[in-house]
């Protein structure tokens, strides 16, 4: 008696619980929601959540605000967000160094696979190989065979350490097979200016910074970074496309919430962040921005991190890419 007592107990006592957790999902939310972008205002992923602010503003029903947090190559303001409380109010925007950082960095203040959990991807953003009209390669296979015939003698430029055109450039190199030195610039704006004027031979260049140094004839643009050609440059082709088969190295940001989040919570943030992303004007403002507009799944995007975190895992060994 006392054995089938004290198990009606146990199970009424949870009754509470699980219906303080479904309460908790449907009024979500009942509060700001901050959205901590780990980076200085100005940058594509700044901008990308800017545009969406308002309008998960409308969908959700409570001010949604962007809070800049920078330094320690994103991962002061995504600690911010796993150590915040699991309630879907703090959400963390990673981008391509949230899957090289575990390798890239000696001591991570927060576990990236289990301290945060993936809502969705919301963009990803082409880059470009680009070189500079002097150097004697126009096209990939001719750079790649320039470079192994001179090892180590051509340069390229970044927007600085664990940038997105720093590890896409070394991500190439390692599927290439060649070496480059790396010169790192104090953000894109002068790393796209240094090869303009000559400085540097390579960059791995956004779209919205580099198409008019195209249009001029300033720039050579060889290949774009992604598995397919981008609408923006239809006659460039894609590094896979023109030289390694199934190469692809990608900028893009997405959004994750703390670890312990009810899983509701995540369903409803992920259809806002869907919904906001099919408006027109969002999507045309996105891909302004030289980005394609994505809102995937919890899930397709915990397949794409684990994907990211592997692949970086191998490049970073074997090429000895390190960020103090």
């Amino acid at each position: 008696m006392n054995f089938m007592l004290r198990r009606f107990l146990l199970a009424l006592s949870s009754v509470p619980f699980i219906g303080a957790g479904a309460a908790t999902a449907q009024s979500y939310p009942t509060k700001p929601i901050r959205i901590i972008v780990p980076y200085s205002p100005g940058g594509s992923t700044d901008v990308v959540f800017r545009i969406l602010a308002p309008r998960l503003t409308e969908i959700l029903g409570q001010s949604v605000v962007v809070e800049n947090r920078p330094g320690g190559s994103s991962t002061i303001g995504l600690d911010i967000a796993a150590k915040s409380p699991p309630d879907g109010h703090t959400l963390g925007i990673p981008n391509i160094t949230f899957g090289a950082n575990p390798s890239l960095m000696k001591k991570m203040p927060f576990d990236t696979e289990k301290d945060l959990v993936p809502v969705s991807l919301v963009s990803i953003v082409t880059l470009v190989l680009s070189v500079h009209p002097s150097v004697p390669a126009k096209s990939v296979k001719e750079l790649i065979a320039l470079a192994k015939a001179r090892p180590g003698s051509l340069n390229y430029g970044s927007a600085g350490n664990a940038s997105a055109n720093h590890l896409a450039t070394e991500r190439f190199s390692y599927a290439a097979g060649i070496k480059m030195v790396h010169i790192p610039y104090k953000g894109g704006g002068p790393a796209v200016i240094s090869i303009v004027g000559g400085e540097t031979a390579i960059l791995f260049a956004t779209i919205p910074s580099s198409i008019q140094h195209f249009q001029s004839g300033k720039l050579v643009a060889l290949a774009v970074s992604s598995l397919k050609r981008n609408v923006a440059l239809p006659g460039v082709p894609s590094i896979a496309e023109a030289a390694i088969p199934g190469f692809e190295a990608i900028e893009w940001n997405g959004v994750v919430v703390p670890t312990g989040t009810p899983r509701a919570v995540i369903d409803r943030l992920h259809q806002a962040l869907a919904k906001a992303l099919s408006i027109p004007e969002v999507k045309e403002r996105i891909i302004g921005l030289g980005a394609d507009p994505v809102g995937n799944s919890p899930e397709e995007f915990s397949a794409f991190i684990k994907k990211e975190i592997a692949t970086w895992a191998t490049v970073i060994k074997e090429v000895g890419i390190t960020v103090e």
